[in-house]
């Protein structure tokens, strides 16, 4: 009786947070993220690792910050090509940021050499921490995002693109520039879907909004429609991931820069 109990709270929960979600009725009463009273919006730079990472990851930042009229610029960092399908997966992240809405232009993949995919490669922080200051000074972008330390999955080169960055933060002194990280969760609140949204709400409570932000899908649709673009990544586990990872509905950024 008490697992049933259990069982159907947990599924009330869910319901409710669900609910609470779609009803839009989640309001972040901190300052807006990235709103410091100006005119124009900002440029932003958004550092990936591999194509589809924009999709899986970061969604509920890219639709707080396209529905602002800010300026997302993409740098990913590889083609994705372990599997020998970089040149499919250049072009499904086009499509992806198609429905996105961030113009063909504004994205950029590199296939260097020393970047490419796959566990156990090792990539070196200061070439990323370079190309990512070109990027920098060929967009006038004032600020960027990327992964954290673990890199959501724990991937080598999600973590290796966060190092490489925060390279660069380190040594970057030509003018200011804000950055922040995603900020990698638990299992449990990774695979807790909707609601992981009173989780993050409550973790945020304990920090400045100068430091610590939530961010809300604003566009769940646009997450589904955006992986669905990337074909030869859109198998079962994947289905998975975005159907029941508390990424598909909200980002918590940390402030590192």
């Amino acid at each position: 009786m008490a697992w049933l109990i259990i069982i159907i709270s947990l599924i009330v929960l869910w319901v409710a947070s669900l609910c609470k979600f779609f009803c839009g009725s989640f309001h972040d009463a901190k300052a807006a993220f990235l709103d410091d009273g100006r005119v124009f919006g900002r440029n932003v730079l958004l550092v990936i690792a591999h194509p589809d990472d924009e999709s899986m990851f970061f969604t509920p930042t890219i639709n707080y910050l396209t529905l602002r009229g800010h300026d997302l610029y993409i740098l990913c960092l590889s083609t994705g090509d372990a599997d020998g399908m970089g040149s499919i997966r250049k072009e499904e992240l086009f499509l992806a940021s198609a429905i996105l809405k961030i113009p063909h232009q504004q994205v950029k993949i590199l296939d260097h050499p020393d970047l490419q995919d796959g566990f156990g490669k090792v990539w070196d922080w200061n070439l990323i921490a370079g190309f990512v200051e070109d990027e920098i000074c060929a967009r006038a972008i004032d600020s960027i995002i990327t992964f954290d330390h673990y890199g959501v999955s724990g991937h080598c080169n999600h973590r290796d693109v966060g190092r490489g960055v925060q390279k660069l933060l380190h040594d970057f002194s030509e003018r200011p520039l804000e950055a922040w990280e995603l900020v990698s969760k638990s299992i449990f609140r990774k695979y807790s879907g909707p609601v992981d949204i009173w989780l993050s709400k409550l973790f945020a409570l304990f920090f400045d909004s100068r430091h610590l932000q939530c961010l809300l899908n604003e566009d769940p649709s646009k997450t589904y429609a955006a992986m669905a673009q990337h074909r030869s990544q859109w198998i079962w586990f994947r289905k998975l991931f975005v159907s029941f990872s508390s990424y598909t509905y909200v980002n918590t950024l940390k402030r590192i820069h």
